[in-house]
């Protein structure tokens, strides 16, 4: 895919290339961090409601959420579909083992099951995985060969809707030794240009004592950048 984007432009001018790219998006970064807070750490200034970020979203489509719950002594997750076609709405959750899957309501007017019937919830040992779609399985087969939740999204890419590109979102859960580990993905393409694929992982860890940890990894067009790592205590 390189080959198609840069053509026979020499090394060195690609190196120098990417090596501004990677300032400038730094530099972006360093912006940012200083409008969220004085002590230019990433806490937001101002937290956003949930509850009224969807009631004022007239179509939110399929989301994930993972945090804590308000006391701080509980992992939680929640997931959200909608639909808009018949065959979109034609679906609800049920239970499968420790997670659920979506099945047809009415499996006389399903049509196209590829996108919209899957399991968007699977227990791997001490691990949760939730996604938007089938990728849930993807990451599942990838942990059972031992490959981390990002090695195991690389052989993906967003939905193939177009013209929609349906980004693929996907997160991953673990309680160990009184530390809370999540991971959240985006897999999307360049703004409706399914030509360039956009990878951005994030990962968080929130300890009972000492400082939470925020690290931010991005992969585009094969090239990966580890672009953030923060305290955030």
């Amino acid at each position: 895919m390189l080959q198609k984007y840069i053509g026979n432009l020499p090394f060195y001018f690609i190196i120098v290339s990417f090596f501004l790219y990677s300032i400038h998006f730094l530099y972006t970064i360093e912006e940012i961090k200083k409008r969220f807070s004085k002590e230019g750490d990433l806490r937001p200034m101002k937290k956003l409601a949930l509850a009224q970020e969807l009631k004022e979203n007239a179509y939110p489509g399929r989301g994930i959420v993972i945090g804590r719950s308000k006391d701080g002594k509980k992992a939680v997750t929640a997931y959200f579909i909608m639909g808009r076609s018949e065959n979109s709405r034609n679906r609800v959750f049920v239970e499968e083992g420790e997670g659920i899957r979506t099945q047809a309501f009415d499996p006389a007017k399903l049509e196209d099951p590829s996108l919209i019937i899957y399991a968007p919830v699977r227990v791997f040992g001490d691990e949760t995985i939730v996604t938007n779609g089938d990728q849930t399985d993807t990451v599942y087969e990838g942990r059972e060969k031992g490959l981390t939740f990002e090695e195991s999204l690389r052989s993906r890419e967003f939905e193939p809707d177009g013209p929609n590109y349906t980004p693929r979102i996907s997160g991953l859960m673990k309680i160990k030794d009184g530390t809370f580990h999540y991971a959240m993905s985006i897999l999307k393409s360049n703004n409706g240009n399914p030509e360039v694929a956009i990878d951005l992982h994030i990962h968080m860890k929130i300890q009972s004592q000492g400082k939470d940890v925020l690290s931010t990894h991005i992969c585009m067009m094969g090239i990966h950048f580890q672009v953030l790592k923060e305290n955030l205590n």
